[in-house]
């Protein structure tokens, strides 16, 4: 393409004056030379390397990425993760070698050295499978292929445990040290013998010297070409024997369908487990803050006209956030996974007694009607050494009150967060609480009038209904049922749970 340019004459301190350039034309080189004097020499570099780089011929690049399966780092990684089964194979390589060459199976006869390799091998490899079968064995080779191998996809290195699992990492583990043997055999006798090839080739006068193998029939040119084959021959078997245990690696040493069903049965516990302490997070918190809050209004407002209410409200502030704070330390010791956890505040129907004082505390008129079917003066007088026969137990009940433990926890839980979900939304009105056991379910009832303010938060979605979502998980879990919303002026919250759930 013509470039309009002024005519000049570029001149060289070595060569002196050159060659004068018409308006129109310009030379490729002279373009460079204009570009450089008007860019940046930091652009100007930056464009001559990319121009660089693209004159490069596109044919070079599936040499170079050849070049780089044979030779490249994962290729020389996945060559020492043979050479190691290799050296796996060779105690049991020169233990059958021996028993071989001792009971004389393969005698003198030419060859018989290479046969008793080969015998050597085919009465290791049995014993090499059996070694296979450890549980640990998928551990330590799940870590070498790795590390070294790069395996194109899952593998696991945890012991295996099914049948299945162990007969995979057997074969595994024979095919590991069978190829390793192989490219081991290879790079340490094909160099020397390919050496030797091309000093013969070249120097035939010294076969007679340097050994019986001769020289090559068809000129010393095949036989140099001969040498250099067996010389690079361990590369492109390790490259090829390396891939080919990388995609292998997933299939013998993955998971099984039994390992893939432990480890979504164990995704879905730990999940459960998340969501059951999010949860209680958000039950116990989520209450306390709630009734702080209010507490402190109260005593704010009250502060200078009555200071004992004011006073009772900031000791149960006080109890309110010792409890939280109670709650939130032994939660928090679960999701640590401690070895020993704090002690969890009481949760159970027996102690509503403390859980309705609080809410009292904030405002809020509670009837509470709690009807166990039980002696609760009979279950309260116990103490831990009485309970401590049935805590391990499948269907152990919790001592204060004789529910099952799960329902007795759950039931607590299901009272908290409704008791807080009136002070978050409603504030200060009236409540019905009843707790009861009949017909070998448990039933929660809360109740209480919605003042105006508290049925447009509820149609605004105060709260991002967390709670009762939560009340609908809990009861879901046990078998049980739950309702909730606004019925003749009053808020009615039901949760039914069956005493013979899950425990």
């Amino acid at each position: 393409m013509a470039l309009p340019v002024p005519i000049r004459t570029a001149h060289n301190p070595r060569n002196g004056p050159q060659r004068r350039y018409r308006a129109g034309h310009m030379s490729r080189r002279t373009t460079r030379a204009a570009t450089s004097t008007t860019l940046p020499a930091s652009t100007a570099s930056t464009a001559g390397l990319a121009e660089r780089r693209g004159a490069r011929p596109a044919a070079r690049e599936p040499a170079r990425r050849t070049v780089g399966r044979l030779v490249g780092r994962r290729a020389r990684l996945r060559w020492v993760h043979l050479v190691l089964g290799g050296a796996l194979l060779m105690p049991f390589q020169l233990a059958a070698l021996s028993a071989i060459s001792t009971t004389g199976i393969v005698g003198e006869a030419p060859g018989a050295l290479i046969a008793a390799q080969f015998l050597a091998l085919a009465c290791a490899l049995p014993f090499v499978a059996m070694v296979g079968l450890v549980p640990l064995v998928r551990t330590l080779e799940g870590n070498a292929v790795r590390v070294l191998g790069a395996p194109r996809g899952e593998v696991l290195t945890a012991p295996a445990t099914s049948g299945a699992a162990r007969r995979r990492a057997s074969v595994w583990f024979t095919l590991h040290a069978l190829l390793g043997g192989v490219v081991g055999g290879i790079s340490l006798a094909m160099p020397p013998a390919g050496v030797l090839f091309v000093i013969l080739s070249l120097f035939p006068d010294r076969a007679d010297t340097v050994g019986r193998l001769g020289t090559a029939e068809s000129g010393p040119v095949a036989g140099v070409f001969l040498g250099v084959a067996l010389v690079f021959l361990p590369i492109p078997v390790s490259a090829a024997f390396g891939a080919w245990l990388a995609r292998l690696a997933p299939v013998l040493l993955g998971p099984t369908p039994a390992d893939r069903l432990a480890l979504a049965e164990q995704r879905a516990e730990r999940l459960a487990e998340r969501a059951r302490i999010a949860r209680d997070l958000h039950d116990s918190v989520g209450h306390a803050l709630s009734a702080v809050g209010i507490q402190a209004s109260a005593a704010g407002r009250l502060l200078d006209r009555d200071p004992a209410f004011a006073a009772r409200a900031l000791a149960a502030i006080e109890e309110t956030a010792r409890d939280a704070v109670a709650e939130l330390d032994h939660v928090l010791g679960l999701l640590r996974e401690e070895s020993r956890p704090t002690t969890a505040p009481a949760s159970s129907p027996a102690n509503l007694s403390d859980l309705v004082a609080r809410t009292r505390a904030a405002g809020a008129d509670i009837t509470l009607d709690l009807d166990l079917g039980l002696d609760l003066g009979i279950c309260l007088d116990l103490g831990p050494g009485d309970s401590k026969d049935v805590t391990d137990a499948r269907d152990a009940r919790d001592a204060r009150d004789g529910l099952p433990r799960v329902v007795s926890r759950e039931a607590y839980r299901i009272v908290q967060e409704g008791l807080g979900n009136v002070l978050r939304h409603a504030g200060a009105v009236p409540i019905r609480l009843r707790v009861a056991v009949a017909d070998g379910e448990l039933t929660i009832v809360i109740t209480n009038p919605i003042p105006v303010r508290g049925a447009a938060a509820r149609r605004a979605g105060g709260g991002g209904g967390r709670g009762l979502r939560g009340i609908a998980e809990r009861t879901s879990v046990l078998g049980g049922s739950f309702s909730a919303g606004p019925q003749d002026g009053w808020w009615h919250l039901t949760a039914r749970i069956p005493l013979e759930g899950p425990t």
